[in-house]
C-alpha cells in the first residue's frame, strides 16, 4: 500500500502512550496507525488511550501494550457496500483493508466514503447543563470591563454560544446559567438571539464560588447533570463522559486534561538520610489537570450550602471523605482550551 495518505498518522508500537497523545495533538487527529518496522499492528484511537488511563495504565507504557487486537477491519473479500456498512455501523473514522496475512492494503476514510466530514455517535442524551458565568473575568481585563466574559467572541459566536451549541449537539436542551457580573447584558443578549436556548438564570447577589450557586437548583433537577465553566472549550464528545459516569456509578466525574511538562534538568530521587536513589535526565512529567467540566449526581445539590461561598473542590473533598466515587475522564492536552487566559484566547481566534 502507498502510505502517503496516512504518513503523518503512523506510530511505532514501542512508542509510549504520552507520545501517542502528543502526536494526536500535533496532527489534530484522534486515531493513529500502529506499525512495527513495516508490519501493520492495528489502529490506536483516543478512546483506547482514555480507557487505558481510566484503568490506571502508566502513560509511559508502550502503545502495543493496550492495542485492541479485536478491532473490526475490512477483508479482501468485502465489496465496497459491505465496507461502507461496517464503517457506518461502527461510526468509524476509517476502515483499514487488511489481507489474510495482516498486511495493510488500503484505508478508507469516512469523508471519501460518505462525502461528509461528520462521523461518530448519533444517539442523543437529554441532560441538564449548568454553566457557571458569574465571574468577573479578571484574567481578560480590560475587555471584560466592558463585555462580560461569556459574551467575548470566538469567530462568529460568543464563548457562551459555542459551549451551548456543543451540548445542544449531543441532545441537551435545558440550561441553567449562573450569573452575577454584568448579568443584565448576558440576559439581554441571550433573549435577543435568533437561535433560542431554554435557559433559566441563577442570579447570584454575591459571589458564591465555583459551585455555590447550584444550591439554587434544589428540587429542580432529578438526574445527573453537567456543570461547565463559561471560559473553556473541550474537544470531546460529552456522551462518552456521561456513559463513563453512569457505568461507573460515580457521584462526581471530572473531565481532566493530560498536561505534560519537560523538565530541562536532571531530577534526583532521594530516600532516608538524603541518600540518592536515582536520577532521571531531563524527564517529561505528565499530570491530570482539572478542565472545569463535571457531571454531578442530583442528590449532591442538597449538600451545597445555601447562600454560601463554596467551591467545587469543597464538594469533591466532602464526597471523597465519606467514601463516594469521584471519577476522572481524561482528554488530551490540546483538546482543552482555557479561553479565560489571554494567550490561549489569542491562539484560538487566530486559527
Amino acid at each position: 500500500m502507498e502510505l502517503t495518505k496516512i504518513q503523518k498518522r503512523i506510530i511505532s508500537g514501542t512508542n509510549t502512550l504520552i507520545q501517542a497523545l502528543t502526536q494526536m495533538d500535533e496532527r489534530g487527529v484522534k486515531l493513529l496507525f500502529v506499525f512495527e518496522n513495516e508490519k501493520f499492528l492495528g489502529i490506536l484511537t483516543i478512546g483506547d488511550i482514555q480507557r487505558a488511563i481510566i484503568r490506571n495504565v502508566d502513560l509511559n507504557s508502550a502503545v502495543l501494550s493496550i492495542l485492541d487486537k479485536k478491532k473490526i477491519y475490512a477483508k479482501v473479500t468485502d465489496d465496497m457496500e459491505t465496507i461502507k456498512k461496517k464503517m457506518y455501523s461502527l461510526r468509524a473514522e476509517c476502515m483499514p483493508l487488511v489481507s489474510d496475512d495482516g498486511q495493510l492494503l488500503d484505508v478508507f476514510f469516512w469523508k471519501e466514503m460518505f462525502n461528509e466530514n461528520k462521523q461518530g455517535r448519533t444517539d442523543k442524551i437529554d441532560v441538564p447543563v449548568v454553566i457557571m458565568a458569574g465571574g468577573l473575568g479578571t484574567r481578560l481585563k480590560p475587555i471584560t470591563n466592558v463585555i462580560p466574559k461569556p459574551l467575548i467572541p470566538i469567530n462568529e459566536k460568543t464563548i457562551l454560544e459555542t459551549i451551548l451549541d456543543q451540548f445542544k449537539g449531543i441532545g441537551c436542551v435545558k440550561y441553567y446559567l449562573s450569573v452575577n457580573y454584568k448579568r443584565e447584558i448576558i440576559e439581554y443578549y441571550l433573549n435577543n438571539l435568533e437561535e433560542k436556548y431554554d435557559v433559566t438564570f441563577l442570579k447570584e447577589d454575591k459571589p458564591l464560588g465555583t459551585i455555590g450557586s447550584v444550591s439554587l437548583l434544589k428540587g429542580k433537577i432529578d438526574k445527573p447533570f453537567f456543570v461547565s465553566n463559561c471560559d473553556i472549550i473541550v474537544d470531546q464528545d460529552y456522551r462518552d463522559v456521561y456513559d463513563y459516569h453512569v457505568n461507573n456509578k460515580n457521584d462526581i466525574t471530572i473531565v481532566t486534561a493530560i498536561k505534560s511538562f519537560h523538565i530541562p534538568y536532571g531530577v534526583i530521587e532521594t530516600g532516608a538520610d538524603g541518600l540518592m536513589e536515582g536520577i532521571s535526565e531531563k524527564p517529561d512529567k505528565s499530570y491530570m489537570i482539572n478542565t472545569g467540566v463535571y457531571i454531578l449526581e442530583p442528590q449532591l445539590i442538597n449538600e451545597i450550602p445555601n447562600d454560601t461561598f463554596y467551591h467545587i473542590t469543597d464538594l469533591i473533598e466532602k464526597v471523597r471523605a465519606r467514601g463516594g466515587r469521584v471519577g476522572c475522564f481524561p482528554v488530551s492536552e490540546k483538546s482543552w482550551t482555557d479561553i479565560g487566559d489571554w494567550n490561549e484566547y489569542m491562539k484560538i481566534i487566530r486559527k
